[in-house]
């Protein structure tokens, strides 16, 4: 692996997230998140499924627009539009590979660069000077990158005929093809055995080393907790604890979080918290000769509220609106 030539001043602030909200509908996906990045820093995004790390990303990188609250990449608010980010200097990669599988390695990195490139259509036409002198050092840039990521010899194969983990750096690839600041990793090591994802952990120190910010989601703790500078956890839409490693494993809600056991303070939490004092209440309450169910008869041991798995009715997985909720919104909410 070579070294890219670029350079930035570590410490400066890169991304600044401010009071983040995203509602579809009834659906509060993301709530009031802060969170700031800086130069040169890796910053960890985890929390379960559905905890709205995916949602954040894309209002991060102007896929939707937020309800509430403003991003700003060094001190200037951005414009929530996905061209103008990658413009100002933000680039990401996605949870699903996303690369044009008919096209050569070299052609997919140099589809990153066309934020870069400032001849128009009629140089390209035409193929003024401007132009052959923009592709040119297109296709430079093009080949350190992939000389950076180690696929320089493949760079004339296509991109469908990669083993799955150089599909996953291709992806890195095109995305510093935009010379980000920022770089966003969503679930980089998804699907990788550990030879992988070690490679990818590397990977990423290197584009640190290059004073390159990196905010990453993935649930692989042990991967997430080797490689970043601090961690955020979200839970149900909401910024739980922000932290170094060993703050953010030694604190109990975060394990309760996964574990899908209630904490105090955790969204939901009072709700959950009123149904117990209730119930406690209730049994409290309820005479002796009540308080020890009969044993049940040999007919009668499926309980009448709990019908067998196989003859239980399938049920459409709805949002608070009543519609049901679609595979990609699914993804959105993660």
């Amino acid at each position: 692996m070579t070294t890219m030539t670029t350079t930035a001043t570590t410490g400066t602030t890169v991304l600044d997230a401010s009071g983040v909200t995203m509602r579809f509908g009834g659906l509060t996906a993301v709530r009031g998140v802060d969170l700031t990045v800086n130069a040169g820093e890796i910053v960890g995004l985890i929390g379960p499924n559905g905890a709205g790390k995916t949602t954040f990303f894309n209002c991060l990188t102007g896929l939707y627009v937020p309800t509430e609250g403003k991003v700003s990449y060094k001190g200037t608010v951005l414009p929530p539009k996905p061209h103008l980010v990658t413009q100002a200097g933000i680039a990401r990669t996605f949870q699903n590979i996303r690369l044009f599988a008919n096209m050569t390695v070299l052609e997919n990195v140099l589809v990153g660069r066309h934020t870069r490139t400032k001849e128009g259509l009629w140089s390209a036409l035409l193929r003024l000077p401007g132009y052959k002198k923009a592709e040119n050092s297109s296709r430079e840039r093009a080949m350190e990158l992939l000389e950076f990521i180690g696929l320089a010899d493949k760079a004339d194969h296509l991109a469908r005929n990669l083993p799955y983990g150089d599909q996953r750096k291709l992806e890195i690839a095109r995305a510093l093809a935009s010379d980000p600041g920022l770089l966003l990793l969503d679930e980089p090591t998804a699907g990788m055995n550990p030879q992988e994802t070690r490679v990818t952990e590397e990977l990423i120190f290197a584009i640190r080393d290059q004073g390159i910010a990196v905010l990453v989601i993935e649930h692989d703790m042990r991967f997430i907790f080797n490689l970043c500078d601090r961690v955020a956890v979200l839970v149900q839409g909401e910024k739980l604890v922000e932290g170094t490693a060993e703050i953010v494993q030694g604190d109990e809600r975060v394990v309760a979080a996964y574990l899908g056991t209630p904490f105090e303070g955790a969204p939901g939490a009072d709700e959950v918290a009123e149904v117990e004092a209730a119930e406690a209440g209730a049994a409290a309450a309820a005479p002796p000769a009540d308080r020890t169910p009969a044993a049940p008869t040999p007919a009668d041991e499926t309980p009448a509220d709990e019908t067998p798995a196989d003859q239980a009715p399938a049920k459409a997985d709805t949002t608070e609106t009543g519609t049901t909720r679609t595979e990609e919104e699914e993804e959105d909410n993660r």
